[in-house]
């Protein structure tokens, strides 16, 4: 008889890690300033986050005999199924998946118009990101404008300013890439210490996409730009939080950057800055300014309200250091990752995200002894530049305590640093640019935790 190989095996990560009760609880002690008991809230709910194994196990096969799974025809097997077009024309996840959503941390705001939400990258596969999972993060919310409304003007050091319209923009030469997009806050509650239990929460403001669009620099020839004397730009947005960003025209002059009206082969989501938002890629997610309205060209950075208080890095020395949007080499182990449980000694693969906002992914390295030792993961294809690359390598859990980590460098060099590394130039009431090597513990009775090592 076949011997099972139950090797593998292991319970996914909860989708929420607070009750509806623990959010209510977490959200009034923000109010009052409270940020040691939202810290202790998110690790109380981590410690009972793990699922017990009898659970996790279902409907497992039988160690001998027949499998009824098998040796019952179910109804899906001996009757017809659902028609063409049933669910409004606009396919959906199985119901099965359901959990796996995009979801807030309770405590980060106190309104969800100036939120965020995770993309739950435990569950995800590959290098892209399903727009109804993408990260949102919103400065005052989010509409759906009218595509025959929309207005996008270049003024400022130019011949004479010109409007286009989205129909004007989609008339032109156009080019899809795939990018990641990483909010500069991503990772921010670890700066200090553990903070919440799942890979969703830690690094879930990162995601990736194919996006098309019309190249920025064609729209300024067309404007006449001064390309000469023009050094910056200033992007703003049609929302009210008037979100206005800096962008050097040597990054404009390459090419890269460009005003996209799609995402994964249909028209942006709301959400992400529906009908244009601007891709500037390797730079954090804040410069890809949404609902994007208007664009002037100067000589000079403009200083605006986000680059001169926010989005600013505070130093070791108490100085800020401003205009440090690039995204640099970074990445994570998605699986095993907290909250999960291995539920039986053998092989895994552990896989995960690279990415840099410097090129390409030329290397990961993984570790599962809390970094004593480490080996060199496999890379899937593609490895795209300034875009998400997936990792795999596989392993042998022998049922003892490991440390997993994944430490990253790309084609310029660079590699991923500690935390030890990071914050002795950084220090540790930095918010933004968190590039640290993450580790999960995985414990002997196969829960999974999010710890550092110093």
């Amino acid at each position: 008889m076949h011997q099972r190989d139950n090797s593998g095996r292991l319970i996914k990560a909860p989708e929420n890690f607070l009750t509806q009760s623990g959010i209510k609880t977490v959200f009034a002690e923000a109010k009052k300033g409270r940020r040691d008991f939202i810290r202790h809230a998110f690790a109380a709910a981590a410690a009972g986050a793990a699922v017990p194994a009898a659970i996790a196990q279902g409907n497992p096969v039988p160690t001998e005999g027949g499998d009824p799974n098998i040796l019952n025809l179910p109804a899906h097997s001996t009757g017809l199924g659902q028609g063409v077009a049933q669910n409004d024309g606009y396919g959906k996840p199985s119901q099965y998946e359901s959990a796996v959503q995009r979801r807030q941390s309770p405590g980060l705001t106190q309104t969800t118009q100036a939120s965020v939400s995770f993309a739950p990258l435990q569950s995800l596969f590959g290098i892209v990101t399903p727009s109804g999972l993408h990260f949102e993060r919103h400065h005052q919310g989010w509409w759906d404008i009218d595509p025959s409304k929309h207005r996008l003007m270049i003024n400022g050091m130019v011949k004479a300013a010109k409007v286009f319209t989205l129909d004007e923009i989609m008339r032109l030469p156009s080019v899809s890439r795939f990018h990641f997009i990483e909010c500069g806050a991503n990772t921010a509650v670890d700066w200090g210490n553990v903070a919440v239990p799942t890979v969703q929460y830690t690094h879930g403001m990162v995601s990736c996409s194919e996006f098309t669009g019309v190249p920025l620099i064609t729209l300024l020839e067309l404007a006449g730009a001064d390309l000469k004397n023009g050094k910056f730009v200033l992007a703003e947005g049609a929302d009210g939080s008037s979100m206005t960003r800096t962008i050097p025209m040597s990054l404009i002059k390459s090419g890269e950057v460009f005003v996209a009206y799609g995402q994964n082969g249909e028209m942006l989501r709301p959400e992400q800055g529906y009908p244009l938002r601007l891709i500037v890629p390797g730079i954090q997610g804040v410069s890809w300014v949404k609902y994007l309205r208007r664009i002037e060209v100067g000589d000079m950075p403009y200083a605006t309200k986000d680059e001169a208080v926010h989005y600013i890095d505070l130093l070791p020395s108490g100085q800020h250091r401003q205009y440090s949007g690039l995204q640099e080499c970074k990445s994570v182990v998605t699986t095993p990752s907290g909250g999960q449980v291995l539920l039986d000694k053998g092989f895994y693969n552990i896989t995960g995200l690279a990415w840099s906002g410097k090129g390409k992914i030329k290397k990961v390295d993984v570790s599962v002894d809390g970094g004593r030792n480490w080996r060199t993961a496999r890379l899937e294809s593609p490895v795209l530049s300034k875009a998400l690359t997936r990792f795999n390598i596989d392993w042998i859990w022998d049922g003892k305590p490991a440390i997993i980590q994944s430490r990253a460098m790309d084609d310029t060099g660079f590699v991923q640093p500690t935390y030890k590394l990071l914050r002795a130039v950084r220090g540790t009431r930095s918010i933004y640019h968190n590039n640290a090597i993450q580790s999960w513990l995985v414990q002997e009775n196969g829960e999974v935790k999010n710890v550092q090592v110093s």
